[in-house]
């Protein structure tokens, strides 16, 4: 990367849900701070937090419902000494010292939250979970590979475990397959209103049965539609 030498921090969000890539490896930030929204990928597989500042996550994607946000910092970015229009709220510092609660915690938020981080112990931690999610994206992704109708508009060795996306032999199939699909009973398919094509979203959440019921989904649409069935 090519880092100013007066710049603060290095801003990263390591899973792009728009289109469908991972950071594998996290980039040379030369001695700067790491911040990363975590947001996509927080609990989705370990992740090594003395590699980072701060580590930001939306709950609604692996943890809980939207509203709700974890932060991990370094104890040593927690300062007071900060511009006097920073307001309250936007104070790390504020929140620490008050344990979260400065203001009114979302409690129901939290307590699912806590209801998934014992799922997921149960489960046998991060390890465990990461396996599953990597069985389930291989599975999406060895289909797509060898589709002659389908394909992955992802770099293989970017790929995202937790949104996969790929694209059909024309927009007009695209659009059939979403539509299709959503009679099977397969929603939310479609892709990012600026990338087109299709993304399958399979967080924690989303179980090995609902990836083979979409792979054979998938055989079927192309059984019914590929070139040699027109």
């Amino acid at each position: 990367l090519d880092i100013r030498d007066d710049a603060d921090y290095v801003y990263m969000c390591d899973n792009n849900t728009i289109f469908g890539t991972k950071f594998k490896n996290l980039p040379n930030t030369k001695g700067k701070i790491l911040v990363n929204d975590a947001s996509s990928s927080f609990l989705s597989e370990p992740m090594d937090v003395t590699k980072y500042g701060i580590i930001f996550a939306g709950a609604q994607k692996n943890v809980g419902p939207a509203g709700t946000v974890i932060v991990i910092i370094r104890e040593d970015l927690i300062t007071k000494d900060l511009e006097k229009y920073v307001p309250i709220m936007l104070r790390y510092d504020i929140h620490a010292e008050n344990g979260s609660m400065y203001n009114t915690p979302p409690t129901y938020g939290i307590y699912l939250c806590g209801k998934v981080f014992k799922w997921l112990l149960n489960l046998g931690g991060l390890e465990a979970i990461e396996k599953i999610n990597i069985e389930k994206a291989n599975l999406l992704y060895d289909y797509i590979d060898q589709s002659k109708m389908f394909y992955g508009t992802v770099d293989k060795a970017s790929r995202s475990l937790m949104n996969v996306c790929f694209k059909s032999t024309s927009e007009a199939l695209d659009e059939l397959f979403i539509k299709e699909a959503k009679q099977e009973g397969f929603d939310n398919l479609k892709g990012y209103r600026t990338v087109g094509g299709m993304r399958a979203s399979i967080y924690n959440a989303m179980p090995m049965e609902g990836i083979k019921a979409l792979v054979a989904f998938m055989a079927r649409f192309e059984v019914k539609y590929g070139e040699n069935h027109a």
